[in-house]
């Protein structure tokens, strides 16, 4: 038993039971008591004893007497108080229900009419008390009791005592009077003479937390609230839930408005104007809307109204931007230019940019030279230059938090979060997350949706449990769900749908998950999906075209046809649109340029490059493969209409076209063990299976595996009596590592089990097989006797791993770690396995292709080089251009309404 509840249920045995404590707050403990006169069960509140000590008890208990008069049916009575050892205390009834805190945690935005009941009881509750010489002082959700769906207000007059009582000692506990979500600017600035108007502030802005979802204004820090509250105007209601009524939203404005004069003169007014019934003088008076929100500029005399809040503002180092838009304010384009040294990365699977939900803000990941890591770099939209975040080297795929204070990014497959004020930052997820996990977003809940093969991942900002919240369904052969965005109201997430129906070349559908169901649905056909709050669904195709549609983010569909908007935003082979734009119609962009084109380099093993010659007109690499006497490589080379296998001569001859099937698709080479044949996997009739063809080109292809399943990564041992390869992820759920003996009919599972397993190699002596598997929750090496592999399993790598490669002496095997660097490990293979030593060669350079398919390098004869494939752009001289539009919602409603 606490020190505090011993002296307690000493002190009031005679009157109380006190049983156990309730919860805690800012200034009390409550505790659950029985009231043995009455026979009745109640809750005591205690004031902490420090706060108590400073206020001394007979001033508080005078104070608070005034609260004790106040009956009403939305107000909850004060029972008693007193002073117990030295303790300060009052009792309520206790009331069975939660409060309103505990409703919204749980459906975050309540449906209309009880958000407006709710109000208006609050209302009138407080319309009482003021009337009767009471402010309240710290309205906010957790003082709003839910009894038999009715509102009781708790509290009253507490903090007034408390000021009253103490008066500069409070100073002393660190006790700050009010709320600053809900805390008006008034007391948010210090001013010691509070009247009713502050309380009507704090009720409007509880009230538009209950339709919105959120608290008006938000921030990593009180500091940051605070000059929101000062400074900032809340978003509109009408763009986060259409559904809300104009009055509504009008009499939230006048409740929500900087300057007392400006609000509701009374809480009746305030519930009237809810209600529509008495909605004039009030409205007229305060702040109105305009057909496009404007938020009223404030002004100079208000923003003087206090040295205080100059301080505090220079103190935070807040960046103040006040928008202040008309009917006719134009559409305007302008470029970003990035400085001469900075470049944005190299598209990949991820967008590379992205734009703060206010618009003030812009991060994209970028690097200063072709050999320099890549980092993330932060604009403010009032700064000239952006600057670098520290801690963010190999970051890609970045995004804001809801309020614009941190950003997500990965490195690797882990998410990490950085404050955009500085500090390390913090390793969200580094487990658990499969390597198709690269793109995420943040979501209301305060959680983070991340892409996954299997179905989105719902990962908890705090650290708690992970979810997957969607489940790709490989009857329709859903390839994984990528890119998602979480729609404002918390009901559901759109992202990005990869098909592969034909077994050649990807499909992208923009869906939709319920989240309340975990069902999801297909919207329009499109690369990337995101939710502007003016209620449209934007979408991108894969020809760079953006259009928009209605979309109702309450009922999770689509309610008009689309319109077509621009043309021109870069969208990579894989499907990642460098498009953002914010919540208030702000659009950022990069125009496409000219494709990606792939080159062949050697690395040696300190890292340094040298490029080997090549012409193709490839767009990508499909895997690639280096001849057993060193002088060809075989590659699969993607073009715009398929893939084929390409031989190249490395010293420096020509190159030929091994297949060439019309809109075919084949890659993943890999050389016969007499170098004689390019093994490799494509597709027959719409089916992908292993095939071998002579390297000379001569005869026709052969079919050498054809199972149920599609097959990617095949290759014959090196005494040429088994074919291994690896079944595609997408049919079953999982990839497995399966084998064939020469002359057998049956195939052999060599690794099945519910995780996947890739990247299968064999050792030079043919008795130990390397592979890639997520069975610990994350990519790792591990090595297996073969052809008994058993559960055997030794592992290899432990920060990460994948594409295992062995040394031609056997006394190596490497692989690419978790942060993207080439590994040796020194082995021993001739007798028991053992993995001697292991060290980093070099770090893979962030413009070196990686694929989560195939390996994507090679090892040289004499183990002293690696083949890469090096990504640049084909027209070097042209660089990135970043389009910024502002007003850009304007034009979107414009084309909406030509188009009805």
């Amino acid at each position: 038993m606490s020190d505090v509840l011993a002296r307690l249920t000493a002190s009031l045995a005679d009157r109380y039971r006190v049983e156990r404590e309730l919860g805690a707050g800012g200034m009390a403990t409550v505790y659950l008591a029985h009231d043995v006169r009455h026979d009745r069960d109640v809750a005591i509140k205690v004031l902490h004893p420090d706060l108590g000590a400073a206020l001394g008890g007979e001033r508080f208990l005078t104070e608070i007497r005034t609260t004790a008069r106040l009956q009403h049916p939305h107000i909850l009575p004060l029972l008693d108080s007193g002073e117990a050892d030295g303790l300060l205390f009052y009792v309520m009834p206790l009331v069975t229900g939660e409060t309103l805190r505990a409703r919204l945690e749980r459906e975050r935005q309540l449906p209309i009419a009880d958000a407006l009941r709710i109000a208006r009881e609050v209302a009138s509750a407080l319309d009482y008390a003021h009337r009767h010489g009471v402010i309240h002082r710290d309205i906010k959700p957790e003082n709003i009791l839910l009894h038999d769906g009715s509102a009781l207000v708790a509290d009253f007059g507490i903090a007034l005592a408390v000021q009253q009582a103490g008066g500069q000692r409070m100073t002393q506990t660190g006790l700050s009077l009010g709320t600053p979500q809900y805390m008006s600017p008034e007391q948010a600035m210090g001013e010691r003479t509070i009247d009713a108007r502050s309380d009507i502030y704090a009720l409007g802005a509880v009230t538009y937390e209950m339709l919105a979802g959120d608290a008006p204004f938000t921030g990593s820090s009180v500091q940051a609230i605070i000059a929101k509250v000062l400074n900032s105007e809340p978003e509109r209601l009408s763009l986060l839930r259409k559904t809300v009524p104009p009055h509504v939203e009008q009499a939230l404005r006048t409740a929500l408005a900087k300057l007392p004069a400006d609000r509701f003169e009374n809480a009746k007014a305030f519930a009237d104007a809810l209600a529509l019934t008495s909605y004039t003088n009030a409205g007229d008076a305060a702040q109105q809307l305009t057909e496009t929100g404007a938020p009223r500029v404030l002004t100079r005399p208000f923003l003087a109204m206090s040295g205080f809040a100059a301080l505090l503002l220079a103190v935070t180092g807040w960046a103040l931007v006040t928008r202040a838009t008309t009917r006719t304010a134009p559409v305007t384009r302008v470029g970003m230019e990035l400085p001469d040294s900075l470049v944005l990365v190299e598209p990949d699977v991820a967008p590379r940019l992205a734009i703060s939900h206010d618009g003030t803000r812009v991060v994209f990941a970028g690097r200063v030279s072709t050999t320099s890591p890549t980092q993330l770099w932060l604009r403010e939209r009032d700064q000239l230059k952006p600057r670098p975040l520290s801690g963010t080297d190999g970051a890609s795929a970045p995004f804001f938090s809801p309020d614009g204070t941190r950003i997500g990014f990965y490195v690797g497959n882990t998410i990490k979060v950085v404050s955009i004020g500085g500090g390390p930052p913090q390793i969200l997820a580094d487990s658990g997350l499969d390597s198709f996990a690269d793109v995420a977003a943040w979501g209301p809940d305060d959680a983070i949706y991340a892409s996954s093969q299997k179905g989105l991942l719902r990962i908890p900002v705090d650290g708690g449990t992970r979810t997957r919240v969607s489940t790709a369904d490989y009857s329709v052969v859903e390839a994984g769900h990528r890119l998602p965005d979480p729609l404002p109201n918390g009901r559901g997430v759109l992202f990005t749908i990869i098909r592969n129906p034909d077994r050649r070349t990807n499909r992208y559908d923009v869906a939709v998950l319920d989240l309340k169901t975990g069902k999801h649905r297909i919207l329009v056909h499109g690369v990337m999906g995101r939710y502007a709050r003016a209620g449209y669904l934007m979408f991108v195709r894969a020809d760079g075209s953006v259009l928009a549609a209605p979309f109702d983010e309450d009922k999770l569909e689509l309610t008009g046809p689309p319109v077509h908007l621009l043309d021109g935003v870069f969208v990579s082979t894989f499907g990642a649109a460098d498009v953002a734009f914010d919540s208030l119609g702000t659009l950022l962009y990069v125009r496409g340029r000219a494709a990606m084109a792939p080159e062949l380099i050697w690395m040696d093993r300190t890292g340094r490059p040298t490029l080997i010659p090549s012409t193709w007109p490839a767009t990508d690499v499909d895997g690639l493969s280096i001849s057993p006497d060193g002088r060809r490589v075989a590659v699969g080379v993607v073009t715009p209409t398929g893939s084929d296998i390409w031989i190249k001569q490395l010293d420096g001859g020509a190159q030929s076209r091994l297949t060439n099937d019309e809109a075919g698709s084949n890659g993943s080479p890999a050389w016969s063990p007499d170098g004689r044949r390019v093994i490799y996997t494509g597709d027959v009739k719409g089916h992908r299976i292993a095939q071998a063809k002579r390297a000379d080109g001569n005869g026709a292809s052969e079919a050498l595996i054809n199972e149920s399943r599609s097959i990617f990564e095949a290759f014959i041992t090196p005494d040429s009596t088994w074919t291994i390869y690896r079944t595609t992820y997408y049919e079953r759920g999982h990839a497995d590592i399966m084998g064939r003996r020469r002359g057998d009919s049956v195939f052999t599972p060599l690794i099945a089990t519910e995780a996947d397993e890739r990247h299968p190699t064999l050792s030079p002596n043919g008795r130990w097989l390397a592979y890639r598997s997520t069975e610990s929750g994350k990519d790792e090496i591990y090595v297996r006797p073969f052809p008994n592999v058993g559960d055997d399993k030794i592992p290899v790598s432990t920060a990460g791993g994948s594409e295992p490669a062995w040394s031609h002496r056997g006394t190596e095997l490497f692989y690419v770690n978790g942060a993207g660097a080439l590994v040796s490990a020194s082995v021993e293979t001739r007798g028991p396995f053992a993995v001697l030593a292991q060290r980093v060669l070099f770090a893979i350079p962030v413009d070196v292709r990686r694929q989560n398919a195939n390996r994507m390098y090679d090892v040289a004869p004499d183990d002293a080089r690696f083949i890469m494939v090096r990504a640049v752009e084909r027209d070097r001289s042209v660089p990135d251009r970043l389009v910024l539009v502002t007003n850009w919602f304007d034009e979107v409603r414009a084309k909406m309404a030509a188009k009805r």
